[in-house]
């Protein structure tokens, strides 16, 4: 057993806690990984709005990347000094949906917002006398994670550590929601709404799949500006003026391919975001919704006559196993951008504040450094 720090949530909208826990040692099946960094993703954010679900309290954070310090019995795929990247999607590997090919549905998937360990449903972190879940199975907003090992992937320990952790949700979610949910095309003309860490990310994924055209919707400045540097070839402020922005680029054709990657996924966004598709186009829905969001309004004479789909995605469809040294690959080669991703840095301590400045629009994406 160990101790450190951690940021913990104890009730919905409240500040994260900041405090001393301890941290119980891996048991069969699990790893201890020591953290270089966590990004601060808006799933987070969810947390605390309530908008996720989640047994309370928890210690947030899903996006980190760190060092392998210990491997409990029966674990071989890992060793001590690894360099891994945690995934919030954990992979099994022999479920129906890992051996198709969808490592983002694994059946471990379940487990995700319970707040207990997989291997055996209990707490491996306490808190002021009592134990505390963790966001996803992981909770990397505290330098030591114990995690079971289908959450855990190797990496090249030649990528920093403080960019790889962004592979464990935002790159690969929005890359993926392009290139695999979307499929974009060479040529194809694309538009995402909302300019964030997922959102930059669809950008980048389009960009790389040889979209022509890349219409990046938001309404601050700032982010339409980073929109830009990750490969949008036009911006617009709102859904509205998009609209006659996109028909004259594609002479009244309209967007192939849209991606909805707003801070929040609101029934009221998908017949605007709908108006901006093409005749047999997709339009495909990344965001995260509240839990409770029942009601939608769409045109349904315009889905069934236009020949338009609406695809859901989690992870961008994309395999983590796969996909997140894939992309680190192409960090490497410089083809996808990880350095410009990172608006801010952060000690655990400014956690709070980080979060501010995502709501104030000024981060693509914050990242809490715990070296």
């Amino acid at each position: 057993m160990r101790t450190s720090k951690a940021a913990i949530l104890w009730n919905t909208h409240e500040p994260w806690s900041v405090e001393e826990v301890e941290i119980d040692d891996p048991v069969a099946g699990e790893v201890l990984v020591k953290l270089t960094a966590s990004g601060m993703c808006h799933s987070d954010e969810h947390l605390v709005t309530g908008d996720i679900p989640a047994p309370l309290p928890v210690i947030g954070g899903h996006e980190g990347a760190g060092v392998v310090e210990q491997v409990g019995e029966g674990v071989t795929d890992f060793a001590v000094g690894d360099h891994v990247v945690l995934s919030f999607i954990p992979s099994c590997g022999k479920c129906r949906w890992c051996s198709t090919g969808h490592q983002n549905l694994c059946d471990l998937g379940m487990h995700l917002l319970g707040g207990v360990a997989i291997t055996d449903g209990t707490q491996r972190i306490r808190a002021r006398g009592q134990g505390v879940g963790t966001m996803v199975l992981l909770g990397t907003f505290c330098p030591y994670v114990v995690v079971h090992q289908s959450s855990v992937v190797k990496i090249d320990p030649e990528v920093p550590l403080e960019l790889a952790c962004l592979t464990g949700c935002g790159v690969v979610t929005g890359w993926g929601s392009s290139v695999y949910t979307a499929e974009v095309q060479p040529g194809d003309t694309v538009v995402v709404i909302g300019v964030g860490g997922i959102g930059v990310n669809a950008i980048q994924g389009a960009r790389l799949a040889g979209a022509k055209r890349i219409l990046a919707i938001d309404p601050v400045e700032f982010k339409r500006e980073q929109a830009q540097v990750f490969g949008a070839t036009d911006v617009a402020e709102s859904i509205d003026a998009a609209g006659p922005l996109l028909g004259m680029m594609t002479w009244g054709t309209m967007a192939d391919k849209v991606i909805l990657t707003t801070s929040v996924a609101e029934g009221g966004l998908i017949g605007p975001a709908m108006s901006l598709v093409s005749k047999n186009g997709v339009l495909v829905v990344t965001a995260v919704a509240p839990w409770n969001q029942n009601e939608v309004t769409l045109n349904l004479f315009d889905l069934s006559m236009m020949q338009k789909q609406i695809r859901g995605t989690v992870f961008g469809s994309a395999n983590p196993r796969a996909d997140i040294p894939k992309l680190l690959g192409l960090y490497k080669e410089g083809k996808l951008l990880l350095d410009e991703l990172v608006t801010r840095t952060y000690t655990l301590e400014d956690i709070n504040q980080g979060y501010q400045d995502m709501r104030d629009g000024k981060n693509i994406r914050g990242v809490i450094r715990f070296d």
